[in-house]
């Protein structure tokens, strides 16, 4: 009888989750290590693109990832002036060449792929904090405990104990801007309520306000402002300099709670994604800026293609250096186009409207953006597109009124 192969997983996040059920149900036996005390998601909204949902799909997730949560219509972003700078449309059902969006809150998507590890067999243990790792295979907790594995799995995020360990990280850029990040609940009475599937974003200065639905209770809000922005990278939020910067959005921002945060985006880059039995996923081998929504996609995309790879592979270290070939070359254009999409906050708003806007440069611009959302992941090709259950009912006259609605005042 054949051996079950065995995998060690520090980080009980999106990556290190989709890595252990993808491996799960290709009959390995699969830890996980959380330093936390359960396994939870900091508490805002994400962006999931069609990569991400047939990742999702792949495992199992889908259905609870996305339930109550209808794909995005619409991207409309406005200046300080109220004038439009970029409109984009997206599809509602799967569409050849093109891609759906969904914002999820990160709680809703983190269960969802944390119930199907859980069903395959995943075994998890909280409190475990991993300290290092060794390119044989063996993780090390902070209580002294090693784990031998045949594989082992460093998912460990940005600040990833298993890739300082080894000597893996090339470069830890830490970029200008910033964001908090939140969940407001809707209220009866106000534009926000629901349904809503417009996403919306204003601009003051070098400052950026982004509105995305996520269901019928919550939406997510992204308030930008550069390291250098004192009062706009203050915490808790300071509500009354934000509302200085968007006066029309006043009684929105003062819904935003006082429990919140201010984190720095960061590219980081790796001399090599493994190190013997070793591998590195997620946001500790390749975070990038939210400029195109990937950072989760790209995380779930790479390590169900990193089981896809080393599931019967008589070598390991050479599935794993397989698995950085394929997939390195699109992670590292998603980094590039992430940084170069973000929004220009140091150009002037003419110039950003031409970037965007320019004939023919625009179209190619925006295949290069949406090369990721659009590539098949490994582990997918034969698999049909994901569609919720009530994907047949059509929007409703309402839901059509509110798609098309003007920027929303307060």
């Amino acid at each position: 009888m054949k051996r079950r192969r065995h995998a060690e997983v520090a980080g009980g996040g999106f990556a290190g989750l989709t890595v252990a059920a993808a491996l799960a149900q290709r009959g390995w036996t699969v830890r996980i290590h959380e330093r936390s005390d359960e396994v939870r998601a900091f508490g805002a909204g994400i962006w999931i693109w069609e990569n991400g949902v047939r990742v999702l799909a792949s495992i199992g997730a889908s259905d609870e990832a996305f339930r109550n949560c209808p794909p995005a219509t619409e991207f409309l972003n406005w200046d300080s002036r109220g004038r439009h700078v970029h409109c984009a449309k997206f599809p509602v059902e799967p569409t050849p060449g093109a891609a759906r969006l969904f914002c999820v809150t990160r709680q809703q998507l983190l269960m969802a792929i944390y119930n199907a590890a859980i069903r395959a067999g995943v075994e998890v243990v909280t409190r475990s904090h991993v300290v290092r790792a060794s390119s044989h295979g063996e993780l090390e907790t902070a209580s002294g405990q090693r784990f031998r594995a045949d594989l082992v799995v460093g998912a460990d995020g940005v600040n990833s104990k298993v890739r300082d360990s080894l000597g893996l990280l090339k470069r830890r850029r830490r970029h200008a801007d910033g964001a908090i990040r939140v969940l407001v609940p809707h209220l009866p009475g106000y534009p926000d309520s629901w349904p809503d599937r417009v996403l919306r974003e204003w601009w003051s200065g070098r400052r950026r306000l982004l509105y995305t639905p996520c269901d019928r209770e919550v939406f997510y809000l992204c308030l930008t402002a550069p390291v250098s922005d004192v009062e706009g990278a203050q915490v808790p939020l300071n509500r009354e300099s934000w509302a200085r910067s968007f006066p029309h959005l006043t009684s929105l921002i003062h819904r935003i709670g006082s429990e919140n945060r201010y984190d720095v985006f960061e590219t980081t880059t790796l001399y090599s994604w493994s190190a013997g039995r070793v591998a590195i996923v997620g946001d500790a081998a390749h975070s990038m800026v939210p400029g195109l929504g990937q950072g989760c996609g790209t995380a779930l995309v790479n390590a169900l293609s990193l089981a896809v790879f080393v599931h019967e592979a008589e070598d390991i270290a050479e599935a794993l250096r397989a698995w950085e070939t394929a997939r390195r070359p699109l992670t590292e254009h998603t980094q590039f186009w992430s940084a170069i999409a973000w929004p220009k906050t140091r150009w002037p708003v003419a110039a950003v409207r031409l970037f965007y806007n320019l004939p023919g440069w625009e179209r190619w611009m925006t295949a290069q953006r949406l090369r990721p959302a659009v590539t098949v992941p490994h582990g997918t090709e034969d698999d049909a597109p994901w569609v919720p259950a009530d994907a047949s009912a059509p929007l409703t006259g309402t839901e059509r009124r509110v798609a098309r609605r003007e920027p929303i005042r307060r």
